[in-house]
This record gives structure tokens, sequence and C-alpha cells, in this order.
């Protein structure tokens, strides 16, 4: 399970990138990642680049 680390703030680009704490959010509420507190994320599997993009984009 890889642990990903989080920025402090979003960047709010479009579309959001990968180590966006919003990005990660998305992911969690997906069911892709559970968060470890603080910043840090754990991915429970790989999500599909549907997936990745769709939380991303919005």
């Amino acid at each position: 399970m890889p642990v990903v680390t989080v920025k402090k703030k979003c960047c709010e680009d479009k579309p959001r990138c990968k180590k966006c704490p919003v990005t990660m959010h998305r992911l969690a509420k997906a069911g892709f990642a559970e968060r470890l507190g603080g910043r840090r994320y754990a991915l429970t599997g790989k999500p599909s680049g549907k997936v990745v993009k769709a939380a991303r984009a919005r």
C-alpha cells in the first residue's frame, strides 16, 4: 500500500495536480485511498485512469 504525502495547500490549477489535497480527498471518498492522519494518505489498490481523471477535473 503506497503512502502519499499531499501538499500543504491546493494550487487550484485546472486540472488539479496528483498531490493536491483536494484530489486525494476525492479519491478517499471514492474508496481508493485511506487517510492516515494529517497530510498522509494510503492508496488502497490502484485507481483506474478514469477515476483519477475525474478526481482531478471537477
